[in-house]
């Protein structure tokens, strides 16, 4: 508990940190240079083409949203002056609608106007048939968007929406320009390297250098919005490394001023921190570790526009009672104390966040049952053979389980890799860099979207506090596979007509109370099917040095979405 209360300490500490200057006192590029470290290396500029965090999180301080959530989870205009309501009538009575009204006199960084038409162009890029987009579940269930005038977009929805505020809103949900984009539509889209390294944004930074997976070089955009913003004039964002190396970065040698991502053991956190040159952030939201169960056969013998698609089943993980022993042979309690300690609850849903839309009913996971495990693969047929793995119709009870590079993931496999073999499992572990596994290039075998294995072990999350978009992934059709280039979000394949009915219900639900019980009702059924296997509820932890002010850390959008207001604090 005592290391708990210090890291929650060093937020509130950081949280206060933008007061010590006014805001008037700064200029833009007045605090000169920062340096960023993501030690997984940045793929794309162009969030719409990787589901990453990385790419999202990179992408956000040069392309932005309508609106995004700030650090409490709260909507809050970007580039519009107010968030449409049914009080202000931005929403329509019937809930079919919702109208946007651009801020009057915004620029992209190329010096010409922001306009309705660029809105309507992005809609029409992420949800072009020949496309893939990685956030195409952002524009689910949209009859139309367009421009009513040059500021002022509509949407209108296939059917009654209460939550309308899922297109063009957040990180994930950016606005490209038309006009840079226009011959990058459809299968094109992966082909515009120029386009995707170097978009044309309205967000404070510009790219004046991108070297795909190594690094990164913005500068200060002269067009942006706010006369004295951005206070940094030049950004150097540097990928590769460990999480190791960007925490001693920070913590210890302080080349650097923030470190992203931070997946290290307490006590290495621990150790570091007492350099005395950085200070740690921790803050819980929907990020969560699992275990992702492929339902399609990832086999090397199939052609490779076949394998993992729903073409072919899984021949093993297609049975539920191999999927929950697997899950149930898991000790989720030791996982968070060794991978995690402060910054980790162990976790037994889907949604883990926020707090209202948690469900009570799945928390007989916390406790690892052997007996549980060995008698479901005994009821499905698997027997075991002479060196304790299992075989069934002369097949092995064998699975290949990938993940990224990083030490806490490669602990965490190599333990479940025990647990499995206790009950006849045969786990064969791989770990791929983390630019490679996050990656974006539809080309690649190695990317944790295309999943050729039959395990894969990763975190992944949703911005802001409706969780709807996040459950909408797991609908039908939304897996990625040849004819999207491998983009999708339902990464695991999982089909549920039975799921999909419910989302939709969710979809166009008004009551509050009733949302939270589909959101409980959707992670159950997802669950409880053993879909997927929930290890770790991550808290979000990062590393500032202590001479940079203004950060407020969000667990609820991108980390940079406030970059404008970095700045550097003067002795």
């Amino acid at each position: 508990m005592k290391r708990r209360t210090a890291l929650m300490g060093a937020v509130a500490a950081a949280a206060l940190v933008p007061g010590m200057v006014m805001a008037d006192e700064r200029e833009r590029g007045s605090s000169g240079h920062l340096n960023v470290i993501y030690w997984q290396a940045v793929s794309t500029m162009n969030p719409f083409l990787s589901g990453g965090t990385k790419e999202m999180n990179a992408s956000s301080i040069v392309l932005e949203p309508l609106a995004r959530f700030d650090n409490m989870g709260e909507l809050t205009p970007w580039l519009v002056d107010e968030i449409p309501t049914l009080d202000n009538g931005g929403v329509a009575e019937d809930l079919m609608s919702i109208t946007w009204t651009l801020t009057e006199g915004l620029l992209w960084s190329d010096g010409t106007d922001v306009t309705s038409a660029d809105v309507v162009f992005t809609y029409e890029y992420c949800t072009h048939p020949e496309g893939g987009c990685a956030y195409r579940d952002r524009f689910a269930g949209i009859e139309s968007v367009e421009a009513v005038d040059d500021l002022t977009i509509r949407i209108t929805f296939e059917d009654a929406t209460p939550n309308p505020y899922l297109p063009f809103v957040g990180a994930g949900s950016p606005i490209i320009q038309q006009a840079q984009f226009a011959e990058c539509l459809g299968a094109r889209a992966p082909e515009c390297t120029d386009e995707n390294f170097y978009p044309v944004g309205t967000g404070p930074y510009t790219v004046a250098d991108f070297r795909p997976n190594d690094v990164i070089q913005f500068e200060a955009n002269p067009n942006y919005r706010v006369p004295t913003q951005p206070y940094f004039q030049t950004i150097t964002w540097a990928g590769g490394g460990d999480a190791t190396g960007a925490a001693r970065a920070v913590f210890q040698t302080g080349e650097m001023d923030y470190a992203w991502n931070l997946q290290l053991a307490p006590e290495v956190i621990e150790q570091m921190e007492s350099g005395g040159m950085g200070t740690l952030l921790v803050d819980f939201g929907p990020l969560m570790e699992r275990i992702e169960l492929n339902f399609t056969d990832p086999s090397p013998d199939l052609p490779a526009d076949e394998r993992a698609t729903m073409q072919h089943p899984h021949p093993i993980l297609s049975d539920i009672r191999v999927r929950e022993a697997l899950s149930r042979a898991i000790d989720r309690e030791l996982l968070t104390e060794i991978g995690y300690g402060p910054t980790g609850r162990p976790a037994c849903n889907f949604i883990v966040a926020p707090p209202a839309m948690v469900s009570p009913n799945n928390d007989d996971c916390l406790v690892q049952d052997m007996d549980r495990a060995n008698a479901l693969l005994d009821e499905a047929g698997w027997e075991r053979g002479s060196d304790g793995i299992r075989v069934k119709d002369g097949e092995r009870l064998e699975l290949l389980f990938q993940t990224s590079t990083n030490a806490v993931r490669q602990d965490f496999q190599s333990l479940i890799q025990q647990w499995w073999r206790e009950i006849g499992v045969e786990a064969r572990l791989r770990n791929i860099d983390a630019g490679v596994f996050f990656g974006s290039d539809p080309g690649s075998p190695d990317t944790y979207i295309k999943f050729w294995a039959d395990v894969q072990m990763y975190a992944s999350l949703f911005e802001g506090t409706d969780p709807t978009p996040h459950l909408e992934q797991r609908r039908c059709g939304r897996e990625p596979r040849p004819e999207t280039q491998w983009q999708g979000q339902n990464i695991n394949r999982y089909c549920n007509p039975e799921y999909d009915a419910l989302w939709a219900e969710l979809n166009r639900e008004p009551d509050p109370e009733r949302r939270q019980e589909l959101v409980i009702a959707l992670n159950d059924m997802f669950i409880q099917d053993f879909a997927h296997i929930p290890l770790v509820a991550r808290g979000r932890v990062s590393a500032a040095a202590n001479t940079l002010g203004g950060l407020s850390l969000n667990v609820w959008d991108s980390e940079h979405w406030n970059q404008a207001e970095w700045y550097r604090i003067e002795d």
